[in-house]
């Protein structure tokens, strides 16, 4: 059978949005992440895991009663399986297989929710070689988890993000080089722009009516690509200029925010863009939108770099890489939306579907997640 390339491209699209909406929930926070902190001097290896108590619970059970909390005491209980569990996903070579063991069990709060906190010791078979890391915790069920990795190494500090293609990493003991640092640093940030579905829902709200231009109270369709790409330019640019602003700015500790009224204000930012395409109050300069929020978005962004740590040895260049790979993201999401809503502008389908539809479905789900994050309540 065969179908037009229209009605195909027109389902993709659709498509494409409800898989959008329908993660969004799962990923609206903080990704699964856990944060690992090694001091390897010599022989000795010292350090702290923490790794989130919904991320043990969903791998081992935790939650023995059933009934949606985990108490210390439950992970008390659990202590010498989580160890276990753990330590099975961790492995560190110098000159030989690393020795290592969990001797302390803590819980902290970060933001994004509760979590263990293992104090680890080891020692290693050489103190002058290199450090060879492997990392596999949560891989087999959750292929978006990431290890953040700091790691201070006979005395010089390195950052790593661990990740299934990049479980298996090599610590030079003179450190690693700086364009290293910079690669490593623009691959993250274009990933987490890709799985920042408040961010892409934020964007793609304010590149909806690009194709489209408000005249006499109703959306007509513009009458070139010029014209929808020359407005989706001014967005872009501003969105960029305000959250490289910020990012900067918090990224080396000169303004801080508090991370719930940043992730609440994110969220309102996205139901503000979807509602103004509902019921335009901002209809021809939605770049100031765009810039206003942006610098909002842009703490947000630094919230991912703290959790990293920007080396300082070459700090600079790994917020620019960083920063650039949030900017590719960025711009790979509007290469592949642009031509295709510029293609179906005339049609019903982009016009109430991807438009109105897409607008109703992101507000109701950006308002869910402000709700969430406002009043700190988990309602899923």
């Amino acid at each position: 059978m065969n179908f037009h390339p229209r009605l195909q491209l027109t389902r993709l699209l659709a498509l494409l949005w409800l898989l959008l909406a329908l993660s969004g929930h799962a990923l609206a926070h903080k990704a699964s992440d856990s944060y690992l902190v090694l001091d390897v001097q010599g022989q000795s290896v010292t350090g702290q895991w923490d790794i989130a108590l919904r991320d043990i619970d969903f791998a081992m059970g935790l939650d023995g009663d059933g009934n949606g909390d985990i108490t210390w005491g439950e992970l008390r209980q659990r202590q010498s399986d989580l160890s276990a569990w753990a330590l099975a996903r961790l492995q560190l070579q110098r000159g030989g297989s690393c020795s290592m063991t969990a001797d302390q069990l803590q819980v902290d709060e970060h933001t994004d929710g509760s979590y263990a906190v293992l104090r680890l010791r080891g020692e290693c078979p050489t103190a002058d070689a290199d450090l060879q890391l492997t990392y596999r915790l949560m891989f087999d069920v959750d292929a978006l988890h990431r290890g953040l990795l700091r790691l201070k190494l006979d005395g010089q500090t390195q950052t790593a993000v661990l990740a299934p293609e990049t479980a298996e990493q090599t610590f030079k003991a003179s450190g690693g080089s700086r364009l290293a640092q910079f690669g490593q640093y623009l691959v993250e940030g274009v990933w987490h722009i890709w799985i920042g579905f408040d961010h892409i829902l934020f964007l793609l709200s304010l590149l909806l009516p690009a194709v489209l231009i408000f005249h006499h109270r109703s959306w007509r369709a513009v009458t070139s690509f010029g014209q929808a790409l020359r407005e989706v330019l001014w967005v872009v640019t501003a969105f960029t200029v305000a959250h490289s602003i910020t990012l900067t700015l918090a990224a080396l500790q000169w303004v801080e925010l508090p991370s719930r009224v940043v992730e609440s204000t994110i969220a309102l930012s996205v139901v503000l863009a979807a509602a103004n395409n509902l019921k335009p109050v901002v209809a021809q300069r939605r770049w100031m939108m765009a810039f206003g929020f942006g610098l909002i978005h842009g703490f947000g962004f630094a919230s991912v770099l703290a959790d990293l740590g920007l080396p300082q040895g070459a700090m600079v260049l790994s917020l620019l890489g960083f920063n650039l790979g949030v900017e590719l993201g960025q711009l790979a999401i509007v290469a592949v939306f642009l031509p295709l809503a510029y293609w179906l502008r005339h049609t019903a389908f982009y016009r109430q579907g991807v438009f109105v539809g897409g607008s109703v479905l992101t507000l109701g789900l950006a308002a869910f997640w402000f709700v969430e994050r406002a009043f700190n309540l988990k309602l899923l």
